[in-house]
């Protein structure tokens, strides 16, 4: 069943994917319509969540929070499929490092360092590869958690890999960085640090005015491998342009106290979603656990 519904679906992925960016977003803003007013997708998880982060605001602030929210939400699934068959010469247009970003990225390079990136689900976060494939010396890996359908999965990882991205699967992550550590090889794995871990097994924290529970990985293995941990913001400047931030955010995490690193990227994640908050994935049920008693 899996199957069938793939290989129907398929042949109109590739038909949104093929076409060029200005009608894209004519599909988009149908999408929107679509999503937004005719089917609702997710609207009460989307209201419920905004209400919870950002209780001082007025309800005509929380529903043009929404409104944007939505209009980025369905450019950013298109411009999901469309980086299927996207080349490289409209992905490094379209998502770049700034100056001051490649300027750090290359400083660690010359000291050999190998690094780990530290994210979250804001802006097209997955249309820097090919910026860190061609302007930096970097082999990018990216964590990723496996889809339940195997056939959109290994369309995805495909995307993902194009321009020569590798893949680690989460479970593998600690192996894999620990086989590169003494590779000649300038790695850097990033790590997406706004999911949703088991409740009993997770650092808890106040993200955006709610008990989250915060994933260990990031910290434990950083500080296990004494990586710098470099902060990653891809930023919508433009519809369908990004600038990429990155912003050294700890050198020494051997260094830092239990829960600290921890903070520090949610901290810094926060900070950039209440500046812009239509960029963040609202939709994402990031909340569904209750902190253990």
């Amino acid at each position: 069943m899996q199957g069938l519904v793939f290989y129907l679906i398929l042949p109109f992925i590739y038909l949104i994917s093929i076409l060029p960016f200005p009608i894209l977003y004519v599909v988009s803003d149908f999408l929107c319509f679509l999503v937004f007013n005719m089917v609702g997708y997710r609207k009460k998880v989307v209201k419920k969540n905004l209400k919870n982060a950002f209780p001082e605001k007025t309800y005509a602030e929380i529903q043009d929070i929404n409104k944007k929210f939505y209009r980025f939400f369905c450019d950013w699934i298109v411009e999901m499929i469309k980086s299927i068959t996207i080349s490289r010469e409209q992905a490094l247009k379209r998502c770049k490092f700034n100056d001051s970003s490649l300027q750090l990225l290359n400083q660690l390079s010359t000291q050999n360092k190998k690094i780990i990136f530290v994210m979250g689900h804001y802006g097209n976060f997955e249309l820097g590869g090919a910026e860190m494939a061609y302007r930096t010396n970097y082999q990018l890996y990216v964590l990723y958690k496996p889809l339940s359908n195997p056939y959109f999965n290994k369309l995805i990882n495909k995307k993902r890999t194009r321009f020569g991205i590798k893949i680690i699967a989460m479970q593998e992550a600690l192996r894999k960085m620990l086989s590169l550590k003494d590779s000649n090889e300038f790695s850097v794995t990033t790590f997406i640090a706004d999911q949703t871990p088991s409740p009993k097994n997770a650092y808890w924290t106040t993200f955006l005015n709610q008990d989250t529970p915060i994933f260990w990985g990031t910290e434990l293995i950083a500080k296990k491998l004494n990586y710098p941990i470099v902060y990653i913001c891809v930023q919508q400047y433009k519809r369908g342009f990004y600038e990429m931030r990155a912003e050294m955010l700890c050198e020494n995490p051997k260094d830092t106290a239990k829960g600290e690193i921890s903070e520090m990227h949610t901290r810094r994640l926060e900070k950039d979603i209440v500046a812009q908050p239509e960029f963040w994935l609202w939709s994402h049920k990031r909340w569904k656990h209750k902190r253990p008693q």
